[in-house]
């Protein structure tokens, strides 16, 4: 028991460690990341607020097409990155900060956010 315990401190350490720089931006919105073994999701939240603006999801209905005809996890994160970007441009938002969770920046994350910046958000 004790192992699983100082596991899920570290993780809670490396999660809240990421949304110490993320959430002090009161001009910026912010840009969670929440990966399963699965699913691939993101929403952008207003923090002074808080309310969530814009939400994406491999869950989403209108992206069940485009999802059956991917291979691999990173295609599905792509996918995800492309209807956000979409939606986010939109409602006409600006600038936001990359919460990644705790996720380390590499694999799904990292061709996530690569693949927001191409479609015209600035992180």
């Amino acid at each position: 028991m004790a192992n699983h315990r100082s596991l899920k401190r570290r993780e809670e350490r490396r999660r809240n460690r990421s949304k110490k720089s993320s959430m002090s931006h009161p001009n910026r919105y912010r840009l969670v990341i929440y990966r399963s073994l699965k699913h691939f999701e993101a929403q952008i939240i207003d923090d002074l607020k808080n309310h969530t603006l814009i939400s994406a999801s491999s869950k989403d209905k209108d992206l069940q097409t485009a999802l059956k005809k991917k291979k691999n996890k990173t295609d599905i994160s792509v996918i995800v990155a492309e209807a956000l970007a979409k939606r986010a441009k939109k409602a006409k938002i600006g600038p936001l900060v990359l919460d990644r969770n705790g996720y380390p920046y590499h694999g799904r994350v990292k061709a996530f956010a690569d693949t927001v910046r191409e479609n015209g958000l600035e992180l």
